[in-house]
């Protein structure tokens, strides 16, 4: 009878031994892919913009990963004097003439459009640009939304700069009007 139990505790022994390597194996290749992915997350991105059709916009815009979240530094020519209406958009691809290949708003969560310091909003709303008397406009922001990996990731998306003010409140989009620009956020040196 003792050596039935004895056997018993030494198969659950082994068991246990066995199972509690599995996890930490489990935990190592955790851990290593963490490490991994902050090896490889961007720290950088960048955004060229182009005119859309008709429109004489250019511009380039910055990303860079803060501890404080990401950096947006925004310098665009060619407007019109005053506010236009400035978002990340769901997709890279400004091959349509108008930049409406780019999509709507990037809204991963799918909330209501809103300002960049709304509690609630899209992740690719940033406000407005708002141009000088010479046509030009300088942005710059830190955004806790954004981010260059992961769900709210913005790295490979559009960025369109539109003809009027975003309005910020106007569903889904802020009414800011035609496409004059559009770029697509690509990972930077």
């Amino acid at each position: 009878m003792y050596q039935n139990k004895f056997f018993q505790f030494i198969a659950v022994f082994v068991i246990l031994l066995f199972a509690g390597s599995g996890c930490q194996q489990e935990q190592q290749q955790a851990q290593n892919q963490s490490m991994v992915e902050k090896e490889t997350s961007p720290t950088k991105a960048v955004c060229v913009l182009h005119p859309t059709e008709g429109n004489d916009v250019s511009g380039t815009v910055t990303f860079t990963k803060t501890a404080q979240g990401i950096k947006i530094v925004a310098d665009v020519e060619g407007l019109s004097p005053g506010k236009h209406g400035f978002h990340v958009h769901e997709f890279g691809d400004c091959t349509a003439p108008n930049g409406t290949s780019a999509g709507g708003h990037f809204n991963p969560e799918n909330t209501k459009h809103g300002a960049p310091t709304d509690t609630e909003r899209h992740v690719g709303d940033l406000g407005n640009l708002e141009a000088d008397a010479d046509g030009n406009a300088h942005y710059e922001r830190t955004d806790t939304f954004i981010a260059l990996s992961g769900p709210h990731s913005i790295i490979g998306r559009g960025i369109i700069v539109h003809a009027g003010e975003d309005d910020l409140i106007s569903q889904p989009t802020g009414a800011a009007g035609a496409r004059v620009a559009c770029g697509v956020i690509g990972i930077a040196k």
